[in-house]
């Protein structure tokens, strides 16, 4: 009897399996296309449900033969509700869902930092723009977000930040795959204005502190990859202080009858930073603006073809009328206190504009999809900076007994000067950027269910042109009670001069290629492989570079902990074509000419673990 009864059971089970079927696809993000995890997909009125993973895939059995709703669900994101026909027992059915972010003014939510598949750090800012900030720069979170990152030496007013010791113009910046530049004749932090990214425009951004990959370029102190939103809904912001305020609009509108749409992100932003630096040891009249208004728009052809526009106008003034400085040093029982009083002014002006244009082809496959995408910019920066200022300083000590009627007070004059400062510095910059990029997803068959395996090949080819004018005349003089320095009995001596003109044009061609090779296993682990290879020649100076990039980064996905391991490894071979170019005249900043452009090579070899 045991025998039948085994039988009948088997025959229960198979029937049973057979009544059901399989429903399957990936959850992506309406605006940006990324994958959306935890999202829970369940089947209405049962218990049915399961969670999509991190990269946004999920795969729930259902009951065959029968009608059924599935509803989409994920704090953030709408809802949303999707009617199923009934499917044949056995049978396996793809899904895939979009789902729109909720737009919310009054929660601030700050994502932990995760280390991505390209050993990027990636953060979610938009509500950033709500947390009080003394510059309202986005560079001002970076040195707490990522390993390496300091606030550069211009302090709280600077938007310049150093990686690993190197400088703050070697760090490379993009704006939905567009270079960004910025001025170069700044010397303090007070003298900074707006940086480039707005963020009441920013989607998402992603950094790396180097050891990044090919496609990136050939700055390699860091990488700050910022991306714009693709509104699809009417918004808008305004705020205000009394350090500035700022401004925007965004939205969607279909074009027509047909279902292309209009993008538009549109952004204005004033500071002022007066009344911060009139707590600074240095009194005077401080006038400061700062302005600058940005878009970006897009629009789609149609289904296969988009367009995109973005355009950017920043200006800063930064007037300086200085009177008097009390700065008090020494110890606690030898004071002193050096007191200025000062002639004269500083007037500086930077203005700097940008324009790009895109055309990308994403035709809609669903299997091995590919893209292309054509850019074109052209940058230009005109700063002037311009002072004259005569400084008449005293060293004085102040009377530090406890008992004394003059305790506080000034004792002594130990010495007593003039410095004066002339500066005319103009720079004329203008960068043209041509490019061609794509990318290919390939998709390697598995056996097993649980496994995925893609390859995804990019490619780039660029074309720059630059032209500078680049104009520098600075001296100095020095008096020390009477007696010039340097000190000569038939002329007056300048302690420092600085004269120099550079005006070139140059001609840069860069390219790269590279494949990243991503190997998943479904709570076991994700390994990903990528190997890339950059090319560079700039005819400024005849020089060919070659650099192989590697990465292997490796998560468990199993572990509770958060953690991935990442090893990189880099070289770059550099080969003169023809002997050096050479600039006239000396300079410090060699001048500003190289610094714009320049770009650092080394061998680096590390491990990461995050």
């Amino acid at each position: 009897m045991k025998f039948p009864f085994l039988l009948f059971v088997l025959s229960c089970s198979f029937s049973l399996a057979a009544q059901t079927a399989k429903l399957s696809g990936v959850i992506t993000d309406t605006a940006n296309g990324n994958p959306i995890e935890f999202v829970t997909v369940f089947v209405v009125g049962t218990n049915n449900a399961v969670s999509s993973s991190e990269t946004g895939k999920y795969t729930i059995n259902i009951i065959a033969g029968q009608d059924f709703q599935l509803t989409f669900s994920r704090t953030g994101y709408k809802q949303k509700t999707l009617d199923i026909t009934a499917l044949s027992a056995g049978a396996v059915r793809e899904q895939n869902v979009q789902l729109q972010e909720l737009q919310s003014n009054v929660e601030i939510t700050v994502t932990d930092s995760k280390l991505q598949s390209s050993g990027m750090i990636q953060e979610e800012l938009n509500q950033l723009k709500l947390l009080p900030s003394t510059t309202g720069n986005l560079e001002s979170v970076l040195p707490h977000i990522a390993l390496g990152a300091s606030s550069g030496t211009g302090g709280e007013l600077s938007s310049q930040y150093n990686v690993r010791g190197g400088n703050y113009d070697e760090n490379l910046v993009y704006v939905n795959d567009f270079e960004i530049y910025r001025p170069q004749l700044i010397r303090a932090g007070q003298q900074e204005g707006l940086t480039f990214a707005n963020i009441d425009l920013l989607q998402s951004l992603s950094f790396s502190s180097g050891g990044f990959e090919a496609k990136y370029g050939d700055k390699l102190s860091s990488v700050l990859d910022i991306k714009y939103k693709l509104p699809t809904t009417f918004a808008g912001s305004v705020s205000g202080s009394l350090l500035g305020g700022s401004a925007h609009v965004e939205g969607s509108v279909p074009v027509g009858k047909s279902a292309n749409r209009l993008r538009y992100l549109v952004g204005t932003r004033y500071k002022t930073t007066r009344y911060l630096l009139g707590t600074l040891d240095v009194q005077g009249e401080y006038l400061t603006n700062f302005t600058d208004v940005q878009t970006y728009i897009t629009y789609d052809l149609n289904s296969n073809w988009q367009l995109g526009a973005l355009g950017n106008l920043n200006r800063s003034v930064y007037n300086f009328v200085p009177e008097e400085r009390n700065t008090a040093l020494g110890l606690i029982n030898f004071a002193l206190n050096l007191f200025s009083r000062f002639e004269g002014q500083e007037i500086d002006d930077f203005t700097t504009s940008m324009g790009g244009l895109s055309l990308t082809y994403l035709p809609s496959r669903k299997y091995n999809p590919y893209f292309v995408k054509f850019l074109v910019s052209s940058f230009q920066s005109v700063e002037n900076e311009r002072f004259d200022i005569i400084g008449n300083y005293a060293l004085q000590q102040i009377e530090t007994s406890l008992g004394s009627d003059n305790f506080g007070n000034v004792i002594g004059e130990l010495g007593s000067g003039t410095q004066q400062q002339f500066v005319r510095n103009y720079l004329t910059s203008n960068v043209t950027n041509a490019e061609v990029k794509g990318g290919w997803e390939i998709e390697v068959d598995s056996e097993k269910e649980d496994v995925t395996q893609t390859h995804f090949l990019q490619w780039s080819a660029k074309y720059q042109y630059q032209l500078v004018d680049d104009r520098l005349n600075e001296w100095e003089r020095l008096d020390s009670a009477g007696y010039s320095l340097r000190y000569d009995t038939n002329e007056v001596l300048l302690y420092a001069v600085l004269k120099t003109r550079n005006k070139l044009s140059s001609n840069r061609l860069s390219a790269f290629i590279q494949d990243t090779y991503t190997f998943r296993k479904e709570d076991v682990r994700e390994i990903r492989l990528s190997a890339g290879l950059r090319a560079t020649y700039w005819d400024l100076n005849s020089e060919f570079n070659v650099s192989p990039r590697l990465q292997i980064l490796i998560k468990p996905l199993k572990s509770k902990r958060d953690i991935s391991y990442r090893l990189q490894a880099g070289f770059m071979f550099s080969h003169l074509l023809s002997g050096i170019a050479q600039f006239e005249g000396r300079s410090q900043q060699s001048s500003t000419v190289a610094k714009i452009f320049s770009f650092g090579g080394r061998c680096y070899l590390g491990l990461l673990f995050g």
